[in-house]
């Protein structure tokens, strides 16, 4: 048994390497025919690619937009090893940005309390409006997926609403830009200046922190074990005496405070306020980093770079004469061609476990028969 367990260990450990690998040749194959087809040499474009992601100034921006990634990536993660599906986290951030923005622009207080007060109130705003769909769920059997994105189309009237001249928008100098009153020089939070590469957002220290608090909190505690009990099977964690609603309810909770850290990079980093111009959709692209990364933290953060990189390089594709909507083609190639060799890799994998047992417990069956014919 030992023996079949060190061999079933070592296909595992096969296995988990396989499926990357062949995520990223299939995406390379799927991305050059495509490229194919444009009339493009896909050679000089991946060169092109490279070269440029790879610059000093280009690995910047790469960290700059995988923090904001990265925290949307954990948001939907903690959602799916729950089995939920939480489509609310564009929502979520953006409400929790603007609310945080509204209050970081009254603040009078210095710097080292406004910036935790801000962060808290975004982290605040994000978990009561996702604990809204939780209560439905657990109260009333709403799926998560309609309450969420119902909820994002209310976030956006909200915000729509409020920001405007008036209430709590202003009109900036320009008079075509409205705009949350902009944060005191107090309350930016710190970045690092790394020369002519740019200005590298003190950000994401938060998103290290978070990915260290959700590998611990998940892998390491008795509420992350009961949380992925209930997101393998319900009906197990409440024979074994776990409240499932309770989880629900509280995976929705959480899932809705780390969504609403998504915002603050941009908001205490770069922009200062909250305006039209705010980065949207990145609670969807969350899902895509969350599918890449499989959930896992360290795999999360390849995912946001992956994604960063791709964003960075592809539109600099766009200047050397390739098609823009490269960009979207590779970006949904590979999260496809990952979900698929994942799923490929798994059900082979799964396959090859119970040819292993079965032989080894045939084996072992046929032992005792041949000693009582020697007999």
């Amino acid at each position: 048994m030992n023996k079949l367990t060190q061999r079933l260990d070592k296909e595992r450990l096969l296995l988990g390497i396989a499926a990357p690998l062949l995520a990223v040749v299939a995406a390379l194959v799927v991305t050059t025919l495509v490229i194919l087809a444009t009339g493009k040499n896909p050679g000089d474009a991946f060169s092109d690619m490279v070269t440029y992601g790879f610059a000093s100034d280009s690995q910047v921006y790469i960290l700059n937009k995988a923090t904001t990634y990265y925290l949307a990536g954990v948001a939907v993660a903690i959602g799916f090893r729950m089995n939920l599906f939480n489509i609310g986290v564009d929502g979520q951030y953006r409400l929790a940005a603007f609310i945080a923005a509204v209050l970081g622009g009254v603040l009078t207080v210095p710097g080292w309390i406004a910036i935790p007060l801000i962060i808290v109130c975004a982290m605040a705003t994000g978990a009561l409006w996702a604990a809204i769909a939780g209560v439905l769920k657990v109260t009333r059997g709403v799926s998560e997926v309609i309450s969420t994105i119902m909820l994002n189309s209310i976030a956006t009237a909200v915000i729509g609403y409020l920001l405007q001249p008036g209430k709590l928008g202003e009109l900036q100098q320009g008079g075509t830009l409205v705009s949350t009153k902009p944060l005191p020089s107090s309350s930016y939070f710190f970045s690092i200046d790394t020369g002519p590469a740019g200005v590298l957002d003190g950000f994401i220290v938060v998103a290290v922190i978070v990915g260290l608090a959700y590998w611990f909190v998940l892998g390491r505690t008795r509420f992350g074990f009961d949380l992925r009990t209930v997101g393998q099977s319900e009906s197990a964690a409440a024979a074994s005496g776990v409240s499932v609603k309770k989880m629900v309810a509280t995976s929705m909770v959480i899932s809705g405070a780390v969504a609403g850290l998504i915002g603050m990079p941009t908001l205490l980093n770069e922009s200062h306020q909250y305006d039209n111009s705010f980065p949207s959709g990145i609670g969807f692209t969350g899902i895509a980093i969350a599918l890449l990364g499989r959930n896992n933290p360290v795999g999360i953060a390849l995912g946001a770079l992956l994604w960063g990189f791709l964003e960075r390089t592809t539109n600099h594709l766009e200047f050397q004469g390739y098609d823009k909507e490269i960009l979207g083609v590779i970006q949904g190639v590979i999260v496809l061609c990952v979900v698929i060799a994942y799923e490929v890799v798994r059900r082979y994998g799964l396959k090859r476990q119970q040819q292993r047992v079965g032989a080894e417990l045939a084996a072992q069956a046929a032992a005792p028969t041949k000693k009582q014919e020697v007999a």
